[in-house]
């Protein structure tokens, strides 16, 4: 049974034997799984194991098989198991060291692995029949060649294109047509030293070289943006076996317990995807990383749940106050001067990144489009110009990351009706297009038109659409809307100011019913920010009227330090929430976090197109601000009487995740206080030396004791601790009822689990009365112990004594069995 997991990110300075050193710990703390990030083999350098090269091997990196088992041996030495992160979307091309990718590129069509890959091999552009464009050079492949920066070499037997560190395979028999009696060695030597004759044999090749900048005519899906990581087709029933063949290998051997599926989205047909895995892996552990959408429903698919988004942020709305929504907008759009709501900023980045970043991608759906309307003679005269503009539209108002409308079986959702006919019907509000291109289009989309290219193309729209939700949203729309950063997370939805407790417990209530073993987050390897900064940030929505005055006096204090304007006041509002929510924060943090977050917005400077003086004035305004005596104190000020408030709520999430229906997860070094920000702040490496010997000290202390280590995460520490042996000690209340629990207070939250535990956490903390005097809870028949402080308590149970020694509380019926 799986009690709880912790997330470990493997690398190659923390592989297997590092990760079996910290079992012991994690034993003892009491998780009973280890959620390991990806660990077969990557491409050379990996700091996360999602660019897997090879699905066959166990990472050589992390230690290999050897150490693998090691690993193994260490859970299994603790009665512990362990799920793997698994990436069937797509692998990272890397040069030789994905030996399939490196054939296709050899061989072409021809090669035994061209359909591993999704490969448009007759693209719009006719240069590109046949080939694959490869933007990788630094500039104009004319220039790159004309500076003699292409070479041509024999290495390990085999004639190679060489490019700085890159190399690229030769076509067999290309080479031969240029010998002229010398050897193939000194035909190549030859070729190098010629540009024309290397661009001769480049052209013979079954790619074609570019400058990276001409990733809008790729013509090969990719994960999101990324040139380096190439879509696979996962519908092949040969890839999908050649993929997965280690991890189910690993589950028939019992040496590993479950899967957790990157990005869901990007595949064909999840459903059937996730249908196969289950007859393959049985009744192992099954989650999938799924973003749902406020209101959206996990579809019915044969998997355990989500990674935990969906609570994550029904857990953090309860610690935010709805009746600050509208200060804190006002105080939003004075400071910053932004129009836009958020709607309009999701529009305007949806049609930004499918212009820029995702362009390829639209126009791999615009030829499919006009490949359909051909076979419909009252559409066929549409140009590819509106066809784009009718799909861009599409896309940008669907309100979901995708549909999930089954092709190749006919299966149509009534939600998959309701998102598709209203968005067509916004996008054609919005538009001059002639309407009925919508109606047509949203007819492909739900299968009223049947046939091949039909089918494709209403596949391809939907692994499409994922894509350009993330980069708009999560990547760009978080970015520039900041009006409450604590809500710009993953799966979040910043118009949603904060939840009520019913729907809290609504969430929890259908969490029970039907996904009970759905993962429970707080924070992940992907998350915005840390539960805690999270936590801390919270607490500005209770004091709107502070929070003003304190950032109109920190920008009077701060104008000396921009420069000709700059940096942008949407910047500067975000920065000022980044430092109360993670400080004490280092210039060096906070300019990596405003860097990252700067070039994500797209205003003034990107990824793809950094403004060197704009990137500049920022980091300067940051050195200057935290070099300033006069804003630092202030600022200082400021936080300290939000840290042990911002801590409570902290406690209190962390407690509802434990004991909440589901199956809590714990990100690595969360355990203890956490300030950290968007990776790769969030994956800097953890001390657990440090934390073994705190649990070794405190984990049997008394609330007193553990309060003179509060600034070490003591608190956290017990929190998690106790928690998780009691879910060890009675599994059969964590997997029964839940029941609300009746307070008199509308800031305490309270539920019993199976009848036989009872949690109590407040929230809204600096606006509640100063004490729990008048405040009660009406506990369930017998008597109750409190497994933080040991005291025992009964029937109507008054707030002030349960909460007198510790913030929250966790209770365990003395009688039960």
């Amino acid at each position: 049974m799986i009690r709880a997991t912790y997330r470990l990110q493997l690398r190659t300075e923390f592989g297997f034997d590092a990760a079996a050193a910290v079992v012991p710990y994690l034993a003892r703390l009491g998780v009973s799984h280890v959620y390991c990030s990806p660990y077969l083999q990557a491409a050379p350098g990996s700091a996360h194991g999602y660019d897997v090269v090879d699905h066959t091997k166990i990472s050589d990196d992390l230690g290999g098989p050897g150490a693998h088992e090691r690993f193994v041996a260490a859970l299994e030495g603790h009665g512990m198991g362990h799920i793997l992160d698994v990436v069937p979307n797509h692998m990272a091309v890397a040069g030789r060291a994905n030996q399939a990718w490196w054939d296709v590129l050899k061989n072409g069509r021809d090669s035994t692995f061209a359909r591993f890959f999704d490969i448009d091999w007759d693209p719009p552009d006719a240069r590109l029949a046949g080939k694959i464009l490869l933007p990788a050079l630094g500039d104009q492949y004319g220039r790159v060649l004309e500076a003699g920066h292409l070479g041509l070499a024999y290495e390990d037997g085999e004639a190679v294109v060489t490019y700085s560190g890159d190399r690229f395979p030769v076509a067999p028999g290309s080479i031969e047509t240029f010998l002229g009696g010398g050897s193939q060695e000194e035909t190549a030597a030859r070729i190098a030293e010629d540009p024309a004759l290397l661009h001769s044999l480049l052209e013979a090749q079954h790619y074609r070289l570019a400058y990276w900048r001409s990733d809008l005519e790729l013509n090969y899906r990719r994960f999101f943006d990324i040139n380096e990581l190439v879509a696979l087709r996962m519908e092949e029933p040969e890839v999908f076996a050649h993929v997965h063949s280690v991890p189910f290998r690993l589950i028939r051997e019992g040496k590993l317990d479950g899967l957790r599926i990157d990005h869901v989205d990007g595949l064909r047909a999840p459903k059937r995807y996730l249908q196969s895995l289950r007859e393959e892996i049985g009744d192992a552990y099954l989650i999938v990383e799924k973003i749902l959408e406020e209101g959206e429903e996990l579809p019915d698919w044969p998997c355990d749940g989500t990674t935990g988004y969906d609570f994550l942020n029904l857990a953090l709305g309860l610690f935010v106050d709805p009746s600050g929504a509208g200060e804190m907008d006002e105080i939003y759009r004075s400071f910053t001067g932004a129009g836009e709501s958020y709607e309009d900023e999701v529009l305007i980045t949806k049609r930004l990144v499918m212009d820029d970043l995702l362009a390829s991608d639209v126009d791999r759906l615009t030829k499919a489009l006009g490949a359909v309307c051909e076979r419909h003679p009252r559409h066929r005269d549409y140009t590819r110009t509106e066809l784009r503009e009718a799909i861009r539209e599409t896309i940008a108002a669907l309100e979901v990351y995708r549909t999930y409308v089954d092709p190749d079986t006919g299966e149509v959702s009534q939600e998959d009706i309701h998102y598709v006919e209203d968005a067509a019907a916004q996008a054609r509000d919005l538009s001059d297009i002639d309407g009925d291109l919508f109606e047509f289009l949203s007819a492909i989309l739900l299968l009223r038109h049947q046939g091949g290219p039909e089918a494709d193309f209403a596949a391809r729209f939907q692994q499409a659409t994922g894509p350009v939700m993330a980069k708009a949203v999560e990547d760009t729309a978080f970015y520039r809307f900041v009006r409450f950063s604590a809500l710009n997370e993953v799966g979040g939805d910043p118009t949603v100011f904060g939840h009520s407790i019913d729907s809290f417990h609504r969430g929890n209530e259908k969490r029970a019913e039907r996904w009970s073993r759905s993962m429970l987050a707080t924070s992940t390897h992907d998350t915005k920010r840390s539960e805690d900064v999270r936590a801390r940030l919270a607490l500005l929505s209770e004091i709107p009227d502070a929070w003003r005055a304190t950032v109109t006096r920190w920008s009077e204090i701060n104008e000396r330090h921009r420069t000709g304007g700059f940096p942008d006041k949407r910047a500067e509002y975000l920065l000022y929430q980044t430092l109360v929510g993670a400080w004490p924060l280092s210039a060096d943090r906070a300019t990596a976090y405003m860097e990252k977050a700067s070039r994500e917005a797209k205003l003034y400077t990107s990824w793809t197109s950094p403004d060197e003086h704009y990137d500049g004035v920022l980091r300067v305004f940051i050195e200057r601000i935290l070099a300033d005596e006069d804003f630092t104190s202030d600022l200082a000020a400021f936080v300290e009487p939000l840290i042990m408030p911002g801590r409570i709520n902290s406690l209190a999430m962390v407690l509802l995740k434990l004991t909440s229906p589901g199956i809590p997860d714990l990100y690595q070094g969360t355990e203890l206080w956490d300030l950290s920000l968007v990776d790769p702040d969030n994956r800097q490496p953890v001390d657990y030396d440090h934390r073994a010997s705190l649990l070794e000290s405190f984990g049997g202390a008394s609330p007193d004791e553990v309060g003179e280590h509060v600034d070490d995460g003591a608190p956290k520490l017990l929190v998690t601790h106790r928690a998780l042996e009691l879910r060890g000690e009675r599994p059969q209340a964590f997997a029964g009822s839940y029941d609300r629990l009746e307070t008199n207070n509308d800031h305490l939250i309270g539920f019993t689990r199976g009848g036989e535990v009872a949690v109590l956490v407040p929230r809204l903390v600096l606006s509640r009365a100063p004490d729990w005097a008048e405040a009660n809870v009406s506990l369930p028949p017998g008597g109750w112990e409190n497994v933080f402080t040991r005291e025992t308590t009964s029937g109507t149970a008054a707030l002030g004594t349960i909460l007198r020694d510790f913030p929250v509380a966790l209770l365990a019926r003395k009688d039960a069995s």
